[in-house]
This record gives structure tokens, sequence and C-alpha cells, in this order.
């Protein structure tokens, strides 16, 4: 009796373990081809037409545009170099990891944005914080700050009443985003500017955003941006980023935001 019940045993414990599979957290090829064909998406899309949106895998992380001091006193040494080197350089790694065991190789950049709701976490946060730091190099530069020229400078007074009323907001939205995350300065679909804020490495142009748009100025809130230099002094380590926006970087993401937003 006993030799029956275990030669029972063993065979169902096979019959488990043959048909069992581990949920590696990734889809399949022929899932992501679904998933990618109804996300909100579409090859007619003119967000796609962005420069940005060229970017495929392997997704490269770019050479920082300035020296890991040039941003000084405001942004420490220190800071930049562990925040590129480090931080930015895991996340454009793990994004190509994500990317590849998801089956989205053949996707663009923006095209993942597009449907992250319906991704894996890993391609959400490391996506978000490869491109979200792209950017945030970009739009920050030696002897910069200031304010914006030209057409931005006048929407930004339309569309806020004045500069100061959007510093104000962009300060508020830095300040007041809890734990980890981005502010942001973005065009919505109507070519209007707003502005919001983001947790954790998501932002205005993934299908997950509260409202979105196309981004073309941010600030990195978490702390790993700041601590160093600042320790839990946000309000402090936010005033010290508008001496380093890059408007004129700021300005040629407007332009194109814009012309995007007029195909529509």
């Amino acid at each position: 009796m006993k030799t029956s019940y275990l030669i029972f045993s063993t065979v169902i414990l096979s019959i488990l373990l043959i048909s069992f599979k581990p949920n590696t957290g990734s889809i399949k090829e022929n899932d992501a081809a679904s998933i990618t064909k109804s996300s909100g998406s579409s090859p007619e899309d003119p967000f796609l037409t962005l420069a940005d949106n060229s970017m495929k895998y392997p997704f490269v992380q770019e050479k920082l545009p300035y020296g890991y001091d040039a941003l000084e006193p405001y942004i420490d040494k220190q800071t930049m170099e562990i925040h590129y080197s480090k931080h930015h350089a895991a996340y454009t790694e793990n994004f190509n990891t994500a990317v590849e065991a998801n089956n989205l190789k053949d996707a663009s950049l923006f095209e993942i944005f597009g449907m992250i709701s319906k991704l894996p976490a890993a391609v959400r946060n490391h996506g978000g914080g490869y491109y979200n730091h792209l950017l945030f190099w970009q739009v920050m530069a030696p002897n910069a700050g200031g304010q914006p020229t030209g057409k931005l400078a006048e929407d930004i007074a339309t569309d806020f009443e004045s500069f100061e009323r959007f510093k104000e907001k962009f300060t508020d939205a830095a300040k007041t985003q809890f734990g980890s995350g981005w502010a942001w300065l973005s065009v919505n679909s109507d070519g209007k500017l707003f502005v919001s804020k983001t947790s954790n490495q998501d932002n205005p142009l993934m299908d997950v955003a509260e409202v979105k748009g196309i981004p073309i100025l941010c600030l990195d809130v978490w702390e790993h941006a700041y601590y160093l230099k600042y320790q839990n002094k946000r309000p402090d380590y936010i005033a010290a980023f508008w001496n380093v926006i890059n408007w004129k970087e700021v300005e040629r993401r407007y332009t194109e935001a814009l012309n995007v937003t007029m195909k529509k």
C-alpha cells in the first residue's frame, strides 16, 4: 500500500514539475506584436515624428554635453559624476535588457512609452529612467539660466500670465512631488504649455500620465540628484536649478513640439 502511494505521489509531482513555467515578468513575441498594434500610438501619430523617437534598441547613453564640474556651484561635481556614470548608466543597461526580454527591439522609444501600461514594470521604470535623464542633461548647461526669449517667452506669458507665475508653478510641482519623481514643462496636443509632475521615472509621453504631452524641460527630484550637496533641502536645489537651465535647448524643443502638434 505504501509503495503504491509513493509511486502515485511521484507521478503527480513529476506532472506538476513538467507543467510549471516560472513567471519571468516578460511578454512573448506574439504578445508584444499584438500590444504594439493595439496601443494608442500608430504610424500616423505625429508625436512619433519627434527627433527623439528615432532612438531604438540598442539604446545608447549619450555623452554628457559638459564636464562633471561644469554646473558648479549649483550642481556639484561628485553628484554629476555619480548621477551620470552610475544611475543613468544603470537605467540604460537595464532598459536594453528589459526591451530584449520583452521582444520590443523593433519598437521605437515613444512607441514603447505609448503602450507602457501594458508592459512589465522593468520596461516602464528603466525606460523612463533612460529617457528622462537624457533630456535632463540636455536642458542644463554652464553659463546658462536667466529667462527664455522669442516665441517661448511670449507663450509662457500667455499660458501662465507671466514668467514669474510659470516659475512659481514649476517650483511648486517640484517641491510638492511626494517622494521620488520629476517636474515637467510640456506641450499638449493643442500646442499649449503646461506644468506637471510624475512619480518615480514616469513622464508625460507615457500612456499612464495624468496629463500627456511633449516634455521640453524637466527637473529630477530624486534624492540622488541633490542629496550630497543639499541634503534634505530640496527647495534650495530647485532654486539653484534656475541658474543652469539651457533655454536655447528648451526653445529648440518647443519649436519642434509646436511643429508636431500643428500636424494633428
